[in-house]
């Protein structure tokens, strides 16, 4: 079922403040990597750095992550291609 444009577009502006909230927690995470030191476990820090990135790109439990803007922004644009009635 094809959406309108406004729905499209609401449902993308949501999945993206979605996602954008979840960004302090990947500056966190990079935070604990710039911060580390030379008797600091460096590899450790990486691995948890990657471990949220994921979770923000493919979503947790809960939330679709970086892929429900992924299929909201798809939506979007095929909205955009549909002529106006």
């Amino acid at each position: 079922m094809a959406k309108s444009v406004e729905d499209a577009r609401k449902k993308l502006d949501d999945e993206y403040g979605q996602v954008r909230r979840k960004f302090d927690s990947i500056h966190e995470a990079f935070d604990e990597v710039v911060s580390a030191g030379p008797e600091d476990d460096v590899y450790g820090r990486l691995e948890h750095l990657e471990k949220v990135v994921k979770e923000v790109r493919d979503g947790g439990l809960v939330g679709s992550g970086a892929n429900g803007h992924r299929r909201a922004l798809q939506e979007y644009e095929e909205a955009l291609q549909q002529p106006s009635s």
